[in-house]
């Protein structure tokens, strides 16, 4: 069910390698990405409608939902399950206000003032997953702090269902979110649409959202290979859960199952101080999940996961920071006293009593978050992830006459004379 090891039997080589996740050694996603971006940017909208008849298995007329078809589909959503949506966006919508921030000017010396100002990137696609799973609540998660920014254009791609339309519930986000248009686009041909354009899909600056390892792929290479930004590599998604004596194997096994039920190449990691927990908590993997009803999915992603007993709190973190979750649980009365050892982690939920699928769904904070040890780097999507930030400076008379003489003197030493005539001629 789920491989144990020990951590002090563990060499730094083995400890590495056990980290290790979502690789492509054989470039055989690369290679396959590679010709979906081709494909997209030579053959536009055709490429497209050729795709979701390959991997959706529908044919599509039209390669997106109009204003009038989102309303029919949102009007299925029963009032018990807006009035949860509307929670979650309130929720949403209240943490990630507050992010939004004007800085103060600065003097940095006298008559030299220095500042910042937001400006929102113009033009954001949304990828929004549909694969085994609809995934309304990232719809939420990237739409909000993109209407808090103020871009002007968000573009938003999400795959058909089989009856070729986008699921009511997108439909309703879409609404909330005044989204006037879904397009009916998956995969690494969603990502590919965003960052060439196509007759119907326009191009954007900055490609947002999670996915399997082909979509994290597609976005990685259009970063390095066109004018594209991404928010971070996002792909399959994954748990590591610290937990001692005083957690509950019932609500650790919960809360591993709920991670791997997400994919097939999902992860969930248990790591903990106590052999007696990781004993009772297997035991309560198996009397879980056989009852849920992607058992088939998360059987595999559970065998694709692994324990970790470690003697010392400090082990545990130690290994947590290497291994740099995406989902972070510290599962002990204890958390307040270890939460200063964080460094390397996407989001983290601190007691036993604080599920990830509270982050996943409605607590506030956002669930688009970097994957497979890129949390070592990037941070999770914010409004900041949606502004840019531009320096201004100023300087009055006394500004120039304060600091001329000092980047005169650097200029020079820099062998820059035009830099250094750009100062004297306004001294």
């Amino acid at each position: 069910m789920l491989k144990v090891y020990n951590y002090s039997e563990l060499s730094k080589a083995e400890i590495e390698q056990l980290t290790l996740r979502n690789t492509d050694s054989g470039n055989e996603i690369r290679e396959s990405v590679e010709s979906i971006l081709q494909n997209v940017q030579q053959n536009g909208d055709q490429a497209l409608k050729d795709y979701a008849f390959k991997f959706d298995q529908v044919t599509l007329n039209q390669l997106f939902a109009d204003e009038n078809e989102i309303a029919d589909l949102a009007r299925q959503v029963s009032d018990e399950q807006k009035r949860a949506i509307k929670t979650a966006y309130l929720n949403i919508y209240k943490f990630h206000q507050n992010q939004f921030h004007t800085e103060e000017k600065v003097e940095t010396m006298p008559g030299v003032t220095c500042w910042r100002e937001l400006r929102p990137i113009e033009k954001v696609g949304l990828y929004i997953p549909g694969g085994t799973a609809v995934l309304p609540s990232t719809f939420l998660m990237l739409g909000i702090p993109a209407k808090i920014a103020g871009c002007q254009e968000i573009v938003v791609c999400s795959p058909p269902q089989k009856d070729g339309k986008i699921n009511p519930y997108i439909a309703f986000v879409a609404q909330l979110l005044d989204i006037k248009k879904v397009f009916l686009c998956g995969g690494a041909q969603a990502v590919a649409a965003m960052a060439f354009g196509t007759e119907s899909i326009p191009k954007v600056d900055k490609i947002f959202g999670p996915g399997n390892q082909y979509v994290t792929k597609a976005k990685t290479i259009v970063q390095s290979t066109t004018v594209t930004a991404i928010d971070m590599p996002a792909g399959p998604s994954e748990v590591l859960i610290i937990a001692d004596e005083s957690a509950n194997p019932v609500f650790v096994a919960a809360d591993l199952l709920a991670q791997a039920e997400h994919g097939v190449d999902s992860q969930s990691v248990l790591v903990s101080t106590s052999e007696k927990l990781i004993a009772e908590t297997i035991a309560e993997l198996e009397k879980q999940l056989p009852v849920l009803p992607r058992a088939a999915i998360t059987r595999k992603a559970i065998e694709n996961s692994y324990a970790v007993f470690t003697g010392t709190f400090s082990e545990a973190m130690d290994f947590s920071n290497q291994y740099a979750p995406e989902h972070l649980i510290l599962a002990t009365n204890n958390w307040p006293e270890i939460t200063d050892q964080i460094i390397n982690a996407g989001s983290v939920f601190l007691g036993n009593l604080t599920p990830e699928s509270a982050g996943d769904y409605a607590s506030g904070t956002n669930h688009t978050l970097p994957t497979s040890a890129y949390a070592k780097a990037y941070s999770g999507v914010s409004v900041d992830s949606f502004v840019k930030k531009i320096t201004f400076q100023h300087l009055s008379p006394e500004g120039i006459q304060n600091i001329g003489k000092t980047v005169e003197i650097l200029a020079e030493l820099e062998g820059l004379q035009a830099h250094k005539n750009a100062v004297s001629v306004r001294m």
